[in-house]
């Protein structure tokens, strides 16, 4: 991911427009400023209190998604999900680019809607249909809490621990982890093989055996 003057520019024009947007939508919003290039630590501003995002924070599972599509990446717009402590966020991702339309960051807006869900579920239960199940999203400070969280995710799943994976498990697994974005985070790769029991270098040429087999197949 190459600077380019045009992306601090964007940036610092965007600063001002978190606060604006979070103080216009009142406290149930947040607004939160993303700059991939910082990798773990990619936010840069934020306003409002709704997942507990700090300046400094990591990017979430969300974020990550953005960073796989690359040049694909597009408005991800009203999506709804969970939080850890069971709140209902709906959220809207807009991806950032440079004069180069490259991408580099993203502006986040969460919305806490838990009450209008609760609300929504009774009138559900009324009408005697089943309440809708949400994806559960991690947002911390730590991405190696965002780590932990998707490879969990992925050793729930499996129904085993991560040392008892066979290799063509391990593959699939890291595979999984590619298609999620979280090798293009600085740093994630050693986080990921200490988690699976495995030094580095093995974790790349896994890595490089599960793209191979990806690009055969595409």
């Amino acid at each position: 991911m190459r600077d380019d003057p045009s992306q601090d520019a964007i940036l610092a024009a965007l600063a001002p427009v978190v606060e604006g947007l979070a103080a216009t939508f009142g406290p149930t919003c947040e607004v939160v400023l993303h700059d991939y290039r910082r990798g773990e630590r990619s936010v840069v501003a934020v306003s409002g209190e709704v997942t507990g995002r700090r300046v400094g924070g990591a990017l979430s599972e969300i974020g990550l998604a953005m960073l796989a599509r690359g040049a694909d990446a597009a408005n991800d717009l009203n999506y709804v999900t969970r939080t850890s402590d069971g709140r209902v966020v709906k959220s809207s991702t807009m991806p950032l680019r440079d004069a180069r339309g490259e991408l580099f960051g993203a502006l986040c807006v969460n919305i806490d809607v838990t009450a209008l869900r609760r609300a929504g579920d009774i009138l559900t239960a009324l009408s005697g249909s089943g309440p809708v199940e949400l994806p559960r999203t991690t947002f911390a400070h730590e991405f190696d809490d965002v780590v932990d969280a998707v490879i969990r995710t992925r050793e729930l799943s499996l129904g085993k621990p991560l040392p008892a994976l066979t290799r063509t498990e391990r593959l699939a697994l890291i595979g999984s982890l590619d298609e999620r974005g979280i090798f293009r985070v600085r740093g994630a790769a050693s986080r990921v093989a200490e988690r699976l029991g495995m030094s580095r270098s093995g974790l790349y040429a896994d890595l490089a055996v599960v793209r191979k087999g990806t690009e055969e197949t595409s």
